[in-house]
């Protein structure tokens, strides 16, 4: 089949998008999916997302890692989405859509896109780390020296470590504090299982975790990702984070066609 795919990345974080509402693209060959991810082999990405018609909202995301299985949500995809929703003209400027999490709702502003994320009501907190959903499962930790730090190598020893292999794995969030409301972060991903240049879920764990933890009393929180720079904010009630948003840059990097 020939299919007509769309090259996105959000601080970095890149993503193959599809037009799925006619239903044309196999959600249940994972091979295919891993195939366009590929980054020698096929188009390359860190991960994949349908664009398909829904019956309770303005459309529906489907995400898939890397390595071709349905994954849970991505926040940088989903800032991305919303994008493509807007080239597509499902939507204007303001939009509720449904992902794997639920319900999000977003807002295309001028440079950035604004996405509202799941309410956490839990944060574990840990002697040396915290753990979180983000609507995907983030462990935080603090590092010294992040720059030079191994990410890939201590990453992937944690996320199949004996603390998240019940739990079927967790991202690897490593911090750096550099003001009481600027956070340096470098994420494994799980899926992709290698650092990837920004993840949208990782940076809005990061800023709540930090929250939490005393390190930041401020309710707007900035993270430097390799990729760019995120913006997190949220409101707080009895120790829960809600009215979370997640807000950066996206972009549509080429269109294009392939045969397989």
């Amino acid at each position: 089949m020939k299919f007509t795919f769309y090259k996105y990345q959000g601080t970095g974080n890149d993503f193959i998008l599809i037009d799925n509402r006619l239903k044309s693209f196999n959600k249940t060959d994972t091979k295919l999916v891993a195939k366009f991810c590929d980054r020698r082999f096929g188009v390359g990405a860190d991960g994949l997302i349908l664009l398909e018609d829904s019956e309770i909202s303005d459309f529906k995301m489907i995400y898939f890692n890397a390595d071709g299985n349905q994954s849970t949500m991505c926040g940088n995809g989903g800032r991305c989405i919303v994008d493509f929703a807007q080239y597509l003209n499902v939507i204007e400027t303001n939009t509720t859509f449904e992902a794997i999490d639920g319900i999000h709702h977003a807002t295309v502003k001028k440079d950035t896109i604004a996405l509202q994320m799941i309410d956490v009501l839990k944060v574990e907190e840990n002697t040396n780390y915290s753990f979180l959903d983000t609507g995907s499962p983030h462990h935080v930790q603090l590092v010294s020296n992040l720059n030079n730090f191994n990410v890939k190598a201590e990453g992937s020893k944690i996320r199949y470590s004996n603390l998240y292999n019940s739990k079927g794995g967790s991202n690897i969030n490593f911090v750096e504090q550099e003001t009481a409301s600027i956070f340096k972060i470098r994420t494994y991903e799980r899926g992709v299982e290698d650092e990837t240049l920004s993840c949208g879920t990782g940076a809005t764990a990061t800023a709540i975790a930090m929250h939490k933890s005393g390190l930041t009393k401020d309710l707007i929180n900035t993270i430097k990702v390799k990729g760019g720079t995120l913006v997190i904010q949220f409101k707080t009630h009895n120790g829960n984070y809600t009215d979370v948003f997640l807000e950066g840059p996206t972009q549509q990097v080429f269109k294009g066609e392939i045969e397989w």
